[in-house]
């Protein structure tokens, strides 16, 4: 058994964890087994730095794009047993967030004259070298990034444990990656893409991931 690998994408906020467990239950319904990963995996390293990093520590780490972009595919590198397990033993592993969120947030910190380069760099450090799965599906959930600011904000009100941080607090970058994450869909980055608006129809999409 090789599972389906299909990845939940979008900004801070977006929804992904909702639409993820939203499908989750409509495919388990359906008897698909289903596997689930979401990244940065906190509570292990890498991802622990990153975060740390992104609310000022690791010494202005955050301040290297390039830096944070490291952590983030360290972190997913370090999963790549956990990942393979799971497609080995699912009908379909849904990811929220994977390597293209990497490339959407530092292409969008380096800005336009840097894109190119660095969707390159993104894709070959953790396709070709690290050795990451080529995801069969990548779904965009293309929320506008007001509400998508709203919900993260309401979401830090609701647990002050969860303090946002740097990037979720950057207005202006949420919406340059919000402007990547949908050149990198228009040109089918690595794999195919599938764009949504706001609530979509999760028994559509179901079809959509299972690959009916």
């Amino acid at each position: 058994m090789v599972a389906r690998l299909v990845v939940v994408e979008g900004l801070d906020g977006a929804g992904k964890n909702t639409l993820t467990t939203a499908l989750v239950g409509e495919l388990t319904d359906r008897g698909v087994s289903v596997g689930r990963l979401a990244f940065p995996r906190y509570g292990t390293l890498h991802a622990d730095l990153a975060a740390d990093a992104l609310h000022g520590g690791q010494a202005g780490a955050a301040d290297s794009p390039h830096a944070m972009a490291l952590l983030f595919a360290l972190d997913r590198h370090a999963a790549l047993g956990e990942l393979g397990d799971l497609i080995s033993s699912h009908d379909v592993v849904l990811l929220d967030r994977y390597v293209a969120s990497n490339a959407a947030y530092t292409a969008a910190r380096l800005g336009p004259g840097r894109q190119d380069e660095v969707l390159r760099w993104i894709g070959e450090l953790e396709f070709d070298r690290l050795g990451l799965p080529t995801p069969d599906l990548q779904i965009l959930l293309d929320t506008p990034v007001a509400l998508a600011a709203e919900r993260a904000g309401s979401r830090e009100t609701a647990d002050p444990g969860r303090t946002r941080d740097r990037y979720e607090r950057d207005a202006a970058l949420q919406a340059a990656t919000g402007e990547i994450y949908r050149r990198l869909a228009a040109t089918g980055w690595r794999s195919p893409w599938q764009v949504l608006g706001v609530d979509p129809d999760v028994r559509r999409l179901a079809d959509l991931v299972a690959g009916h």
